[in-house]
């Protein structure tokens, strides 16, 4: 495997059994994100999506193929490593923040970095500057309910990026917000792409968004299909 691919599924089938009817969500996936780069995978409702994303992170496991991240493979892991891994090596914004309501946007991006044993000096220091990054340092200590829709969806990528991880997963991220406002988060997500050498896999229904993605994919009837 390539060294910068940081996230990477073969062969991934998941199926369900549903009574006595197997029920085939998709079948024999291959899927490479590399550093640096933004991906995106559309799809119409229920075509998969959500489930793949779950695949990718670790949450579900396949029916058969495999996921590796940073080329260890989630299916060789127990569920506490597995946890472990995810919340280093991975971020995750979704198209509803689940920013925590009674928390400061400082203390919401120091969450990760508490959890993970980072000391509460350091991960004041490094949440400061990721608030610079995505232009929030005048919002630092506003809660959620004082912060926009655009600010609070800032506010959650700057906290996927709190543990450096090696790629972020983005479900919907552009869903609940104005064109306007997406495309300002598009255009962060681009400049962020860059300056931490990250890379970014978007599951949407937004076709717009390809325009700006270095690859996209199509998830129609149980397969990916390469649009770019």
């Amino acid at each position: 495997m390539s060294s910068n691919i940081v996230l990477e599924c073969q062969a991934l089938s998941k199926h369900y059994q549903d009574g006595k009817q197997v029920v085939e969500v998709f079948k024999s996936i291959d899927l490479a994100l590399e550093k640096g780069q933004a991906c995106a995978i559309v799809g119409a409702s229920g075509s998969g999506k959500t489930t793949l994303l779950n695949l990718l992170a670790g949450l579900d496991l396949a029916t058969a193929g495999d996921v590796m991240l940073s080329q260890t493979s989630w299916s060789s892991m127990k569920d506490a490593k597995r946890s472990k891994m995810r919340n280093k090596e991975m971020g995750f914004v979704y198209q509803f923040h689940h920013l925590l309501p009674e928390f400061s946007a400082l203390e919401n991006i120091s969450m990760p970095m508490w959890i993970a044993g980072v000391s509460k000096k350091e991960a004041k220091q490094r949440a400061e500057e990721l608030l610079e990054q995505v232009g929030l340092s005048s919002r630092i200590n506003h809660k959620p309910s004082q912060l926009s829709g655009g600010e609070r969806q800032r506010v959650a990528i700057a906290r996927a990026l709190a543990n450096r991880p090696a790629c972020v997963l983005m479900d919907e991220p552009t869903g609940n917000l104005d064109e306007a406002t997406s495309l300002d988060i598009q255009n962060l997500i681009n400049d962020l792409k860059v300056t931490h050498n990250m890379a970014f896999l978007v599951v949407t229904h937004d076709e717009k968004m390809l325009s700006w993605m270095d690859s996209a994919y199509r998830l129609s009837q149980g397969s990916l299909e390469r649009l770019k």
